[in-house]
């Protein structure tokens, strides 16, 4: 483990078998996590923390990720389930912010409540930080520079201090944020004080900090801000698009389409729109919210009715109204709940017996156990090849998961594109061969900044959804180019030919459409389960810094060369 990425894949290993109770947490155990995570980075600390949400971690590693950052103890502490005792015991090695988090749950039971309440008195005190030469340097800092002091053997009166004096003491005895610019202003309209005259009295202050209100209040209000739009008016045409809107929300809300639901752009909308628009129905008070420095931000509601031709019966899109919530209504946009995690769990408890099958396979197949007849040979090769379509299937679903919870980690290093599609094509020749089929390689090549890994599952997965498509004798063809227009710059295009059979629109490429075959013309056609791996696909390239769009006739797929991969740079 001399390398980061040997540290990091150990570790994650390690807590995760802990974690869920597959391995032993000794000391032994639990000294091989707490040496490795001093070497590991924080951020992926945290997302081992995060992974343990829904597991029941054992006391020993809780306790370890408990006393580390507050970031990375928090979802620890937030779900750990352990014994009172152990509660108790944890609770003096936690940092005061540990404790708050554990005051804020409601199911740890009377006793461990109760021993939070004793830690109160430490926890609820502003401590000071300062050394005490520090806190004596400070003080003596703070006194007045401009003050005389009287020497003890001349006890005559000191003169009056200058008008600047009584700003920094007003500012130091009231405690008032306006008194330093009040008693600036006055001063400014004062004869310069007469020598010897004795010191100032508490009542001037007052007195000039009330003229300075008194003017303030004379003086002219600033301007009112500007006031929100309550509604808007919009159209769209057959495809769901914006086509027309009024009012000052027409530049945010053109172009914004609404079978896309979530974010996009400034706007983020619900589904409730979509869902209408494919049943061609009407639908009310959709929520929708805007985040724009203008008179449109905030919340809103939005309803229509769909319009058809009266002569053909033809649908024409939509029309209706945004407008504001009224007293007692919420336009928040709902947030599906987070289900990532419960996948993440469901793929983990699949893999294990997944391995397992292909394990017991091999060992048939190679008869590790004992001879075995050729029959049984060829059963076990067949469900290995099974067992192993299923492991790829479970993987892409973690995969999906990583993505929709942010938790996929990502590595920048150079890669030629065209090394990784000629390795993917000889991995998916058998399937090209049952189909009829030939991927044509690219003969330029590119290098691009990003994982190896990721870019490889990305055609794989793309180029097999595309080979399962295509027809006898076709090809699907390959060219690597670089951006033309000025947008494009730092970017590698690859463009692969589309399938003649294969037909792909919005609403299978919506992340809250479920898989199903394509009814649409005769002879296009959409394999069960492609709408998912070009979503897929799709996601992945833009965790990449890249995109995926989808033409008539080509595929355009887009990734950061060598050196220009902000997005990756950031996330890692």
């Amino acid at each position: 483990m001399d390398s980061e990425a040997g540290r990091q894949s150990a570790f994650r290993q390690l807590v995760d078998l802990v974690g869920r109770g597959r391995a032993p947490a000794d000391d032994r155990t639990i000294g091989a996590v707490e040496a490795l995570a001093r070497r590991i980075p924080a951020d992926v600390r945290a997302a081992c923390s995060r992974g343990l949400a829904f597991a029941r971690p054992p006391a020993p590693l809780v306790r370890l990720f408990a006393t580390d950052r507050a970031e990375i103890a928090a979802p620890v502490l937030r779900s750990a389930t352990l014994t009172p005792d152990d509660w108790i015991a944890l609770l003096p090695s936690l940092s005061p912010g540990a404790r708050a988090i554990l005051r804020h749950r409601r199911d740890l039971g009377d006793t461990v409540d109760r021993a939070l309440k004793a830690y109160e008195a430490s926890d609820f005190v502003l401590k000071d930080e300062r050394t005490p030469s520090e806190a004596s340097e400070q003080a003596a800092s703070a006194t007045p520079p401009d003050f005389p002091v009287a020497p003890p053997a001349a006890p005559t009166p000191s003169p009056r201090p200058p008008a600047t004096s009584f700003a920094a003491f007003g500012e130091v005895a009231m405690g008032l944020p306006v008194v330093a610019e009040a008693v600036s202003a006055a001063s400014a309209r004062q004869p310069p004080p007469q020598p010897g005259a004795g010191p100032f009295a508490i009542s001037d202050v007052v007195a000039r900090i009330d003229a300075f209100r008194e003017q303030r209040e004379r003086s002219p209000r600033r301007p009112a801000p500007e006031r929100q739009a309550d509604h808007f008016r919009f159209e769209t045409d057959a495809e769901g698009t914006v086509r027309w809107a009024d009012g000052p929300a027409r530049a945010l809300v053109t172009g914004l389409s609404l079978i896309l639901a979530g974010g996009i752009g400034a706007v983020r909308m619900d589904n409730v729109a979509a869902g209408a628009f494919r049943k061609r129905s009407r639908f009310r008070d959709a929520r929708m919210s805007i985040d724009a420095a203008s008179a449109v931000a905030g919340d809103w509601l939005m309803s229509g009715f769909p319009l058809f031709d009266p002569a053909s019966g033809r649908f024409q899109g939509y029309r209706g109204i945004v407008r504001r919530p009224r007293s007692g209504e919420t336009a928040a946009p709902a947030r599906r709940p987070a289900q990532s995690d419960a996948i993440r769990q469901l793929v983990h408890e699949l893999r294990t017996p997944a391995n397992a099958v292909i394990g017991f396979a091999e060992m048939i197949g190679a008869e590790m156990l004992g001879p075995a007849p050729e029959p049984y040979r060829r059963h076990a090769d067949a469900i290995r090849g099974h067992a192993r379509e299923l492991l790829a299937a479970i993987d892409d679903l973690d995969l999906a998961a990583r993505i929709d919870s942010d938790a996929l980690t990502l590595r920048a290093e150079p890669v030629s594109l065209r090394a990784v599609i000629g390795s993917v094509i000889d991995d998916l020749r058998p399937l090209s061969e049952l189909r009829g089929a030939v991927i044509e390689a690219p003969r330029d090549d590119r290098t691009v900044d990003g994982d190896r890994h990721a870019i490889e599952r990305l055609f794989g997965r793309l180029l097999a959804t595309l080979l399962s498509a295509t027809g006898a004798h076709e090809v699907i063809a390959i060219q690597i180019g670089d951006g033309g227009d000025v947008g494009d710059v730092g970017m590698a295009h690859i463009g692969i030919a589309r399938p003649r059979r294969l037909s792909i629109d919005a609403r299978m490429l919506s992340d809250d459409m479920a898989d199903e075959a394509h009814d649409g013309d005769e002879g296009a056609w959409m394999p069960l389960g492609s709408a998912f791996s070009l979503r897929l696909a799709r996601n992945l390239a833009h965790e990449l810094g890249g995109s995926l769009s989808f033409g008539d006739a080509m595929i355009d797929l887009r990734l950061p060369l060598i050196g220009s991969n902000e997005r990756l740079a950031t996330k890692s």
